[in-house]
């Protein structure tokens, strides 16, 4: 790299760029992995060299300028090779040190069971192979819901608010359109209000806006009719879609990037992103649903979408909220692996771990991280970890260091995992 003044160095490997400063015995090295890169811009020639641009997922961003135009070029067709990945085949990655250990299951009440999908047609492909539902409700009703709702994913269990029973479940919406209705799925809901004999009625929450709700249910899908269900009291939300966040992650990335902003200016850009917008959506759900669940003692059902996006950053905040366990490092890390890995949050489709359609890329989990640390903000003595704990946990979910991130399901990872046995 020329026009330093210590020599310096950068080095390409199969899994990262490493850049090296070397001043007499001393000796800083600043390590890139290569899942990271998110884009790579080389520039035009300038007085001083060849300027090269790097973004990574984890915003970091890394300027270089190298000598040689040719070298330059190289370097850059390179990391455009490696940074982009057609399939997990080609990803060096770790078993995970540790299995997330989860005691969600034990001391349930009796009113609850868990579900087995035994045959391969009832299993919805981007749930856990077993589920939590109501011990009243037969397997041929938790079937006949989860073909009423988007993807299969029928409403379940998520949390249990153990002082009097209330809990939290999940699903995705209902194949409702304007007038079809589902005995099964009407059924499993009257059996999960029931759980909780204590209320009078139960929450159905839609975290979409109520216009885009209402086109979903223009294309056949939408959300539940309160005149079918029983006792049901139903609430939009209002949190936008993937690719309002996507967008607004971008804008906000451009004002950390701005020039020697004024006050005024970066403010101005600041709330012109939306993002902190969006996080006090993210987080006036997940109050609405803790206060409902530990003062009102009702049960909440959640969904978005298809239950893997919004409803997961919902329920995790509204757990967080409810249970001092969540803020701890193993309550954390059970936490994650049970509303997003096990509930088949898109990690791959997200996080654009693989080289596909960009419009699936949506800082998802980024802003469940950024909850987080605005809770910690405001109270640092309610949580065991810190910032950099939250920090590492974003650097590997874009990593691929570890299997616990890669695929959109359980069930990938478990091909994943058969694919390659004896090659690690």
């Amino acid at each position: 790299l020329p026009h330093t003044s210590t020599p310096s160095y950068l080095y390409l490997t199969a899994t990262h760029l490493i850049y090296v400063e070397a001043s007499g015995a001393a000796r800083k090295e600043t390590w890139i992995a290569l899942h990271h890169i998110a884009t790579v811009e080389k520039l035009s020639i300038t007085s001083l060299g060849c300027p090269l641009i790097l973004r990574c997922k984890n915003f970091r961003v890394a300027h270089f300028v190298l000598e040689s135009d040719v070298v330059c070029h190289e370097v850059y067709i390179s990391l455009l090779k490696l940074s982009q990945l057609g399939r997990y085949d080609s990803i060096f990655y770790l078993k995970p040190l540790a299995e997330f250990e989860s005691g969600f299951l034990k001391g349930l009440p009796s009113v609850w069971k868990l579900s087995s999908f035994t045959a391969p047609s009832q299993r919805c492909s981007t749930y856990p192979p077993e589920i939590v539902v109501p011990k009243s409700v037969t397997l041929g009703t938790v079937v006949g819901s989860s073909k009423f709702r988007s993807k299969e994913r029928v409403p379940m269990l998520s949390y249990l608010y153990k002082e009097n029973n209330p809990a939290i479940y999940h699903c995705s919406q209902p194949l409702s359109g304007f007038y079809t209705h589902c005995i099964d799925d009407e059924l499993l809901l009257e059996a999960i209000s029931q759980t909780n004999p204590e209320s009078q009625f139960m929450y159905v929450v839609d975290t979409r806006p109520k216009l885009n709700a209402m086109a979903n249910r223009a294309a056949g899908k939408g959300y539940e009719n309160e005149d079918n269900y029983a006792n049901i009291r139903f609430r939009f939300i209002g949190i936008e879609n993937i690719h309002v966040m996507r967008s607004s992650l971008q804008k906000l990335l451009e004002v950390c990037e701005l020039k020697t902003p004024t006050m005024s200016e970066f403010l101005s850009s600041l709330e012109s992103s939306g993002w902190l917008r969006h996080i006090k959506a993210i987080m006036d759900a997940g109050i609405f649903i803790a206060k409902a669940v530990k003062v009102e003692k009702t049960n909440v059902l959640v969904h978005c979408f298809d239950g893997w996006d919004h409803t997961a950053q919902v329920c995790s905040v509204a757990s967080i909220f409810l249970d001092p366990f969540y803020r701890t490092f193993k309550g954390l890390m059970i936490l994650i692996e049970k509303e997003w890995i096990s509930m088949g949050h898109k990690f791959s489709q997200r996080c654009g771990h693989l080289d596909g359609d960009v419009k699936e890329v949506s800082p998802i989990f980024t802003q469940f991280l950024d909850c987080i640390w605005q809770l910690m903000e405001q109270f640092p003595c309610a949580f065991e970890f810190n910032e950099n704990f939250l920090l590492e946990i974003h650097d590997h979910v874009f990593s691929c260091q570890f299997r616990n991130f890669l695929g959109n399901c359980q069930k990938d990872r478990e091909d994943l995992s058969s694919s390659r046995k004896g090659r690690r």
